[in-house]
């Protein structure tokens, strides 16, 4: 396979202070996982755990083998500091806590 064969894509990952986007040319057939390797993010982030990592294309999960198409961008998620469930949980009792909510239904109050 020539180089003429290979294409452009994007690797990204994005702290709250920082983010790195690093462009990666790649073959045919080249998977998600692959190409963040190939990128070497993990010399900047080696917090990055490269066997438990959710990726994503343009903001959609996919696997580590799914393979790549030319231009797309493969995002490297943090893990959540907070099950968001949880969160809207705790919000919602506060609420009735506080009297801005029925304690029965959870219906705001007038």
């Amino acid at each position: 396979m020539s180089d003429q064969d290979k294409f452009a894509v994007e690797v990204i990952y994005a702290l709250p202070t920082q983010q790195k986007r690093i462009s990666v040319m790649v073959s045919p057939g080249t998977s998600c996982i692959e190409a963040v390797k190939q990128s070497d993010i993990c010399r900047f982030f080696p917090e990055i755990d490269l066997e438990k990592v959710k990726l994503g294309i343009f903001s959609r999960a996919v696997k580590h083998d799914e393979v790549l198409e030319p231009g797309q961008r493969v995002e490297i998620y943090r893990p959540l500091i907070a099950d968001p469930k949880d969160v809207r949980r705790q919000r919602a009792e506060k609420a009735k806590s506080e009297g801005r909510a029925n304690k029965t239904t959870g219906a705001k109050v007038s």
